[in-house]
């Protein structure tokens, strides 16, 4: 029986970057369905006031990664090996 591989968990910056992102995706599909919506603006308004610094300090912490180490991350998270940038396919 094969069992599957445990599956890694995201670090406290790579959490708050990535709910930030769905968050802001979603906001944004409102915003273009729903341009005037009051709901989604408050929405938008509080993430921007309460949670936009500590997602961007995140998302440096994330930029400053070297590239090896990144490469190596997406592919635990993924599951597979990446080839190295300029392989063959």
């Amino acid at each position: 029986m094969i069992t599957p591989a445990a599956v890694p968990s995201l670090d406290a910056d790579e959490e708050r970057v990535t709910r930030a992102q769905r968050l802001l995706i979603h906001l944004g599909a409102a915003l273009v369905a729903r341009p005037f919506d009051t709901g989604t603006h408050d929405k938008l308004r509080a993430f921007l006031d309460e949670d936009a610094e500590p997602v961007l300090a995140s998302l440096a912490v994330l930029s400053r990664r070297p590239e090896a180490e990144l490469r190596h991350r997406i592919a635990e998270l993924a599951g597979h090996t990446l080839r190295p940038a300029g392989g063959t396919a």
